[in-house]
Parts: C-alpha cells; sequence; structure tokens
C-alpha cells in the first residue's frame, strides 16, 4: 500500500497544478514562471544528489575509494539515455514554435504530450528505483526517505502542472481540458516507477546503477530543459532564488524524513 501511494503522490501534485486553471483568469506571469521554473530545477538536483547518487554510493562503500564507479556510470548512462531520447523523438516544448529531434507529421498537441512524457519519465523513475531500494533494505535507503522523495516530486509537480495546463487555456482549450492534458501530463511518472520497481526486484545488484541512473536522467533535464527556460530573458534572478528554495526544501525534506 505505502509504494502506490508513494507512486501516485507525485501524480496527485500534478492534478494540482494543473487545477490552476480553474483558480486564474489570465496566462501565467513571466515573473511566477520563472520562479516556479527555477524552484523545480532546485528540488531535482537536490533529490538527484541527496536521495539517488549518495545512496547509491553508501550501497557500495565496502569497495572503498571504488564505491563511486556505480554513480559514475550510472550517472552517464542516465544523461546517454536521455540525450538518446531526445534526439530521437519528436517533440515541442512549451513556448516554442519549432520542433525538436526528427521531422514527424505529428500534431502540435502530440509533439506537446511526448515532450512533457521525455521531461516526467525521469521523476517517475527517481521515485521507483528509490522505493525498490528502500524495500530491499539498501544502505542509506528507507521507506521514510522514499516518502520524502516522493513528496518532494510531488511538490516541484504542482508548478509543472500549471506551467503546462495555463498556456493549453491560454490557447483557446476550455478549462477542463487544459487541467485534463496538464494531469495526464504526469501520468508517465507513476507508469515509470511501477516499471522501474518490477525491474529492480529482479536487479538487486545493479541497484546502484539504477539509482544513478535516474539521478543522470533528472540532471539532463534540468540542464537541457529547465535552466536554460528559466535563465533567458528577464527575471533570471528570481528562478535562481526559486533554484535555491527548491533546493533546501528537497534537501531538509530527505534529511529529515530519512
Amino acid at each position: 500500500m505505502a509504494l502506490i501511494i508513494g507512486l501516485l503522490i507525485p501524480l496527485l501534485g500534478t492534478m494540482l497544478g494543473a487545477a490552476f486553471v480553474f483558480l486564474m483568469k489570465d496566462e501565467m506571469s513571466p515573473r511566477l514562471q520563472k520562479s516556479l521554473l527555477g524552484f523545480a530545477s532546485g528540488v531535482m538536483v537536490a533529490a538527484s544528489v541527496w536521495s539517488l547518487l549518495i545512496p547509491a554510493m553508501e550501497m557500495e562503500e565496502a569497495k572503498g575509494a571504488w564505491s563511486v564507479f556505480p554513480a559514475a556510470v550510472g550517472f552517464l548512462l542516465g544523461m546517454g539515455f536521455l540525450l538518446l531520447i531526445d534526439e530521437l523523438t519528436p517533440h515541442l516544448h512549451i513556448g516554442t514554435d519549432k520542433p525538436e529531434g526528427p521531422r514527424s507529421h505529428l500534431s502540435r498537441t502530440a509533439m506537446l504530450a511526448l515532450a512533457v512524457t521525455i521531461h516526467n519519465l525521469p521523476e517517475g523513475m527517481a521515485v521507483g528505483v528509490v522505493f525498490a531500494g528502500a524495500e530491499n533494505g539498501a544502505a542509506g535507503l528507507s521507506l521514510a526517505s522514499a516518502l520524502a522523495v516522493s513528496i518532494g516530486i510531488a511538490i516541484q509537480n504542482v508548478p509543472e502542472g500549471a506551467i503546462i495546463s495555463m498556456p493549453m487555456r491560454a490557447a483557446g482549450n476550455s478549462k477542463w481540458r487544459s487541467f485534463v492534458i496538464g494531469s495526464l501530463s504526469g501520468a508517465v511518472e507513476p507508469i515509470g516507477g511501477l516499471a522501474v520497481v518490477l525491474l529492480a526486484s529482479l536487479m538487486t545488484p545493479v541497484l546502484p546503477y539504477m539509482l544513478a541512473f535516474a539521478a543522470g536522467a533528472m540532471f539532463y533535464v534540468v540542464v537541457e530543459e529547465l535552466i536554460p527556460e528559466a535563465s533567458e530573458g528577464e527575471h533570471s534572478n528570481l528562478s535562481t532564488i526559486g533554484f535555491a528554495i527548491g533546493f533546501v526544501l528537497m534537501m531538509v525534506l530527505d534529511v529529515v524524513m530519512g
């Protein structure tokens, strides 16, 4: 039951953010969007370091200096995996008109959905692999720390849900359609998390690599997408403040609940 709740919490965060379309009449202001992008970046970086990379090394501490090897390899593989998906999948980021990836005849909505899937997949993987580690008694991971990761991802999913649903509303979609699209953007997370849990239960020896893999995938999203969007143009200082708040919040959650 704890596993199911943990996997669903991030989706609830996305749905809460998507519900902003019922509360806000106008398009999200650039200042608020910059702040929220920075906040999401901070949460993801802190979760990657405190909840994924450090436990990956703690699980291998008996190997001494070589304990860093699985974390390093897994991190690079995670970055490479997201880079490959980014290159091979036609997608369109919100706020831009130029599709990325190979040319296709997909609709704008379909390419937006693929972009969101690429973005959210690492977060689902992170939640799933941390719960898998906790269930397998991995060093440095407990059910409480896994729940902290789930809550942290859910908190940063609130602004993400709003950032997705509000432009949909501004583009002329109804409030309910915008809400549904924004909510469905987070559906890949529990699915990806469950898949990782099932896989990890069969591959316990490579769990440190999987933890680092999820961290690398999340770092890719932060470096490739969130930080550039948060830093371009005016009000980039707000994204920096948001990053600091998100990082500290996730760090405190991990330490207090871990």
